[in-house]
């Protein structure tokens, strides 16, 4: 299963780069968790308002989803830069 994160940072967001960064780091350790078989971010080439700023790509198995839901990654992701975040969109698929 392949699943997508993609977020728009708050207008008053400054440090996009900086959180970005930020997020790279922690979701680097994502494969760390058993049936986590990859993990990739993009940011956005485009800074518009109608524009998302970020997407994570992770790929792992269907019953992981509820690992990764509650594990110490996602608490932090959720945790430390829901507060930035203007708008989330989940979609997953085969």
């Amino acid at each position: 299963m392949t699943h997508y994160i993609i977020v728009k940072f708050l207008d008053t967001v400054s440090n996009k780069e900086e959180l970005i960064s930020q997020i790279n780091v922690l979701f680097l350790h994502a494969t760390e968790i058993p049936g986590i078989d990859q993990v990739q971010t993009f940011s956005s080439c485009i800074d518009r308002a109608n524009r998302h700023d970020l997407m994570i790509k992770m790929v792992f198995e269907p019953d992981i989803l509820n690992v990764w839901d509650s594990s110490e990654i996602h608490k932090k992701w959720k945790d430390d830069f829901g507060k930035y975040l203007a708008a989330k969109t989940i979609f997953d698929c085969d």
